[in-house]
């Protein structure tokens, strides 16, 4: 009962940013494998391609269905897979995809409904399996993700889920064996989150689908398992030289002996390149993997030839300039998959809408997914000011809540972070200059008003005043907030050497002369960020490594009386000093009531392995929400991406979605940053 009081404390509408995601496009598709000694087959002919997703949202990581098709026939096997189109992911059955390449017909299988993650599904048997995050674990900086599996039953009954991760351990990209006896999976066992993304540092357990608890470790550091029989594994790792290969490990007759199998995996792929996500063909000789090469530019995938150590493109001959991510084989290694892009001429959705709105795990709370970074509402909640691009923060805009509509207030001008007036429907604070640059780069506070009655049907582009609040020659002023009557601003600042937050007049500015004032808030050698000023004014919350300054890494969040300067640190309700040390918490802002504190974090750990998905700076940036007193934590996405930079606004009543206004869906993604091909 207490829990749902807290609930119902939590309402309004919550918008916020994830990077990249909305321009995958991801759709699956598949083609049939060439015999070994016909790899030149592949010569680019688009009728080899099958897309076999109705090109809606995002649709990855797909899983041929065992024992689902036939090399003899026409049609492609059925495909279990996850698609984000409701909302969240939830996962889909594909059946028998035809030679013109579309789905005969979807079917969204059964799931835990209060879920925010599914992944890596697999159905084998009559039973599906999938990776869940709907369990929290027992302490903080621990990953969600276990393993669950539910027989697949007929007349819409509720299946019995059985979890076979045990309580307290976290495992990531489950693999059958052919027989269906064995799982692999990588896994963190109960270790909680060493704070590493980009190489996870998982081990491959193994168990018997019959016995879960008798978990093997097989080999120590790998992700992605896949099966070649039942007694060999081919797994990723980032291998000693840099490169990330493919790596063999056969499996003893007495497996059956739970503990630690000493055997030291065998190196398959070559350095040179990066070889990931590696798929096993069951004829034992051959693997499908993703790979990156230093002269390309985009992810592959291609057939590895485990005899002759030789490499057979795929991808590229077919669509040189997408990226291919995560290949699977069929069980009679038959038929290829994978996920890319879908381009711009495929059927389906072909605009990423302004506003989605997203599975939220609280009945009052609405989620919305903005199309771009640094949302700010108006004062009544019908516009959001906000940057379109977060990679280069170009310009300012403004969209309805709703999505229907959208204007341009600065075009060709870097800015980034914005606050609406509370007072104003027509001023906007921002900053105005490069993002995350250093305390001497020239990032000033900008006042933007213009005239609302420029908001019309028939306009794109709104005339705008423009008027600097902070002295060109005090470098680095940033992240601005607004009091609540209107009257100030608070900011970072490193015109002091160090960054601080300071006030200032909200119409003058700094500048006396025209009746402004300034005032320095916090001091000290260490970083204060990113402020949002309460509803009632009587406090500021920010972010600060105020507690250990050498690490500009580990941030928490701390409240501050504007006018006494005192300063309290959020502590989350029974967490150790070791736990609150490691805290990566940013993005904050108050509910509208100013009971709660909305923030992004690093403490579920992180979902899937990174290095699977495009790039995501931090792949654990999810939304929580937290009473002032650090009690009550919420959860309030759970996903791969980097969620952040959040707005809350007051209840609202129900409105319509708007139109299907958006942007082109161009595809445009990086691999992850950290991914060098120049190791």
């Amino acid at each position: 009962m207490e829990a749902e009081n807290e609930e119902k404390l939590i309402k309004g509408t919550i918008i916020f940013t994830t990077l990249g995601a909305l321009h995958y496009g991801f759709d699956i598709f598949s083609l049939k494998i060439p015999s070994s000694s016909h790899h030149h087959l592949y010569q680019g002919d688009d009728e080899e391609e099958h897309r076999v997703t109705d090109g809606v949202s995002i649709n990855f990581n797909g899983q041929f269905v065992a024992n689902g098709g036939d090399d003899d026939d026409d049609d492609f096997p059925a495909i279990v897979y996850v698609s984000e189109r409701s909302g969240s992911p939830r996962i889909y059955l594909s059946r028998r995809a035809t030679a013109t390449g579309f789905a005969e017909s979807q079917l969204q299988l059964p799931s835990p409904p209060q879920s925010l993650f599914l992944d890596r599904p697999l159905l084998q048997n009559g039973r599906l399996y999938f990776i869940s995050a709907h369990e929290p674990p027992d302490k903080p900086f621990k990953s969600w993700s276990a393993l669950y599996a539910a027989p697949l039953l007929h007349d819409n009954e509720e299946p019995p889920l059985v979890r076979l991760t045990p309580y307290g351990c976290v495992d990531y990209s489950p693999a059958i064996s052919p027989s269906g006896k064995l799982i692999a999976v990588a896994s963190y066992g109960s270790r909680t989150w060493g704070g590493e993304f980009r190489d996870l540092l998982t081990d491959i357990v193994v168990f018997p689908d019959s016995d879960p608890a008798k978990r093997t470790i097989v080999c120590q550091h790998g992700g992605w398992p896949t099966w070649s029989g039942d007694s060999t594994i081919y797994f990723h790792r980032q291998a000693d030289d840099g490169w990330w290969s493919v790596f063999r490990v056969d499996l003893p007759e007495d497996l059956g002996i739970s503990g630690t199998m000493p055997t030291a995996p065998t190196r398959v792929t070559p350095p040179g390149l990066h070889c990931l996500t590696p798929a096993a063909m069951h004829d034992e000789s051959r693997i499908a993997v993703a790979t990156r090469r230093r002269d390309k530019k985009f992810r592959h995938i291609e057939i590895y030839d485990l005899q002759s150590q030789k490499f057979w493109p795929v991808t590229e001959l077919l669509n040189p300039n997408f990226h291919h991510y995560n290949p699977f084989v069929s069980s009679d290694s038959g038929f290829l998959g994978y996920h890319r892009f879908r381009g711009e001429s495929a059927p389906g959705d072909s605009i990423i809408p302004h506003i989605s709105y997203v599975t939220s795990p609280i009945k009052q709370l609405r989620m919305v997914r903005l199309n771009g970074a640094f949302p700010s509402f108006s004062p009544n909640g019908d516009l959001v000011a906000f940057n379109q691009d977060f990679d280069s923060n170009s310009g300012l805009r403004i969209v309805k809540s709703d999505g229907s509509k959208r204007w341009t207030l600065l075009k060709e001008r870097i800015a980034f972070c914005n606050s609406w007036s509370p007072t104003e429907e027509n001023v906007i604070f921002t900053s105005l200059g490069p993002i995350f640059d250093s305390i001497k780069a020239s990032v000033q506070i900008g006042r933007i008003s213009f005239d609302s009655s420029d908001l019309s049907d028939d306009r794109e582009d709104i005339p705008v005043d423009v008027k600097i609040l902070t002295r060109e020659d005090t470098g680095n002023n940033a992240f601005p907030s607004c009091s609540p009557d209107g009257k100030y601003i608070v900011f970072r600042s490193g015109r002091s050497g160090h960054k601080n937050l300071y006030i200032i007049d909200a119409v003058n500015g700094e500048f006396e002369k025209s009746g402004g004032m300034i005032r320095q808030l916090t001091e000290g050698p260490w970083i204060d960020t990113m402020p949002s000023w309460s509803p009632d004014g009587k406090l500021i919350a920010f972010s600060s490594n105020r507690h250990n300054p050498d690490n500009i890494e580990a941030f928490s969040i701390y409240v501050i009386h504007p006018e006494s300067g005192g300063v309290r640190r959020i502590e989350v309700e029974g967490w150790e000093s070791g736990e609150l040390n490691r805290e990566r918490i940013n993005h904050v802002c108050f509910s509208p009531d100013g009971e709660w504190l909305l923030l992004t974090a690093n403490i579920g750990g992180v979902t899937s392995e990174p290095v699977a998905m495009p790039n995501q700076f931090q792949p654990y940036g999810d939304l929580y929400a937290v009473k002032l007193d650090g009690s009550g934590l919420q959860r309030l996405t759970c996903n791969g991406y980097e969620n952040g930079s959040p707005a809350w606004h007051q209840p609202q009543g129900q409105r319509g979605e708007g139109a299907a206004a958006g942007d082109k869906l161009r595809g445009e993604f990086d691999e992850p940053l950290w991914l060098r091909c120049d190791v």
